[in-house]
């Protein structure tokens, strides 16, 4: 009779300490394949256990397959085959270099930041708890292009501020607009796309990931150059033409109405005008954008974001498609789900709506000016008379740095990373002949930067470069 070492230890219940031994056993080779286990009552008596402790052991065995049960024959050890031991592991891939941690800087003129001081905290948190309670609604799913009411805010604000000439049904709303240029990228169809250059690297990764070669055409003081986009071969050109980044040319009527004509000259012709940040104008009032020249029934697809004018979290971006492009949008994303919470959407709806947005940019507005101002006063004050040449001054969030005398511009930007300023040269920005790129000079954001930081970061880069 096959012997079972068992000793019953408290706080285990009888059955299960069974259970285990047997399991044990079949593992270690000392129970066999078609082995027959004793019968209930002989080993109840062998361990001085109740039956109902061997059947409950028993059929949890059988349960988890160390066991068969047999009719009229008793319980059979199953075969057990032993894991194999896993192969060798093949030698580790050298890890991702991990981002550099923020080294704590005391002054950030990064071109990304925003002055999150201007957010509408109370406003904007007193629409979405009335929503949240009034509008249980919006917890279903909604329209893949954006909640309608948020798109009727949307081209009202654009017709009254950029004359762009659409109605809602136009309008995309997603979570960014690297998101959005990803779904162009596909519905346009473009092999070849030329950007701006210098510009968006940003733009070009989005485009590369999603298969298309890109082409950099040069930008001058008035925007991107029509002759050299016209030798391109590209079919679908990136622009911004209110406020190019980051040279901050502003591209005057008359090239833009020569981009239209390229668009127009071939069929499949589109120009992407990015507008990210033509709210922020502080000398006259911006040119009307390049879609409202077009029309809606033009080849230009108008891209903007609230990233700059609310905060880069809310995620809110949106595209103005040309009607031409339309159908085409509707049948290959209109099954898709909207990638911005409904919530979200529908208190930008009503923030607009109330006036409320309409006041925040006049607000915003004066804040950065009266920063810029102040930035470009204390830089001339600490470098003297003459040292320095601006650019872009009067629009953005952001403007170009000449240091006429300066040490070069890598110089430059290593010798402001030492002293805590954080900012970026303007060849950084090159996607190809970065050669051609003006000795020194560098690139000053000021959406991010405190008022009371502004004579310290113009002292630091004063002693940083002279």
């Amino acid at each position: 009779m096959m012997q079972l070492t068992f000793s019953p230890r408290p706080g285990t219940p009888l059955y299960e300490q069974l259970y285990r031994a047997v399991v044990a056993q079949i593992r270690a080779g000392q129970l066999k394949a078609g082995e027959r286990m004793p019968g209930k009552r002989s080993l109840a008596e062998q361990l001085a256990v109740s039956v109902n402790t061997v059947d409950a052991a028993y059929q949890m065995l059988a349960a988890e397959g160390w066991l068969e049960a047999r009719e009229r024959s008793g319980f059979f050890v199953l075969p057990y085959h032993p894991p194999l031991a896993p192969p060798a592991p093949a030698p580790a891939a050298a890890p991702p270099r991990a981002q550099s941690p923020d080294p704590g800087w005391r002054y950030d003129l990064s071109t990304g930041g925003v002055d999150t001081g201007l957010f509408p905290f109370r406003t904007w948190g007193r629409i979405q708890r009335e929503l949240l309670y009034s509008r249980p609604g919006l917890l279903a799913r909604g329209d893949a292009r954006g909640d309608g009411e948020l798109r009727a805010a949307i081209a009202a604000h654009l017709r009254a501020w950029r004359a762009v000439d659409c109605d809602p049904e136009q309008i995309v709303v997603g979570a960014g607009v690297e998101y959005l240029i990803s779904l162009l990228a596909r519905v346009v169809g473009s092999p070849i796309t030329a950007l701006e250059n210098p510009g968006y690297a940003r733009t070009r990764r989005i485009l590369h990931n999603n298969g298309i070669r890109c082409v950099a055409v040069g930008v001058d003081g008035q925007g991107l150059d029509p002759a050299a986009l016209a030798a391109s071969g590209a079919r679908l050109v990136y622009v911004t033409p209110s406020h190019q980044f980051p040279t901050g040319a502003v591209m005057p009527a008359g090239r833009r109405s020569q981009l239209l004509n390229w668009a127009a000259a071939a069929p499949g012709r589109f120009i992407i005008e990015d507008d990210y940040d033509s709210e922020f104008r502080f000398d006259v009032r911006p040119l009307p954008s390049l879609q409202g020249m077009a029309g809606r029934e033009g080849p230009v697809i108008y891209l903007s974001t609230f990233s700059r004018s609310l905060a880069p979290s809310i995620r809110i971006a949106y595209m103005v498609l040309p009607l031409p492009l339309l159908t085409r949008f509707e049948a290959a994303y209109g099954g898709y789900s909207s990638t911005v919470s409904r919530f979200e959407q529908q208190t930008l709806a009503i923030y607009m709506d109330e006036g409320h947005f309409a006041r925040q940019l006049a607000r915003a507005r004066g804040r950065y000016r009266a920063r810029m101002e102040a930035l470009t006063g204390a830089l001339e004050e600490a470098f003297g008379p003459g040292a320095l040449e601006f650019y872009g001054q009067h629009t953005g969030l952001h403007f170009l740095l000449r240091l006429k005398e300066g040490p070069g511009e890598g110089e430059m930007v290593r010798r402001a990373a030492d002293a805590g300023v954080r900012l970026a040269g303007l060849s950084g920005y090159y996607l190809s002949g970065a050669a051609r790129c003006p000795a020194n000079t560098v690139v000053v954001g000021y959406g991010a930067l405190k008022d009371e930081q502004v004579a310290g970061a113009a002292a630091a880069l004063r002693a940083a470069w002279g």
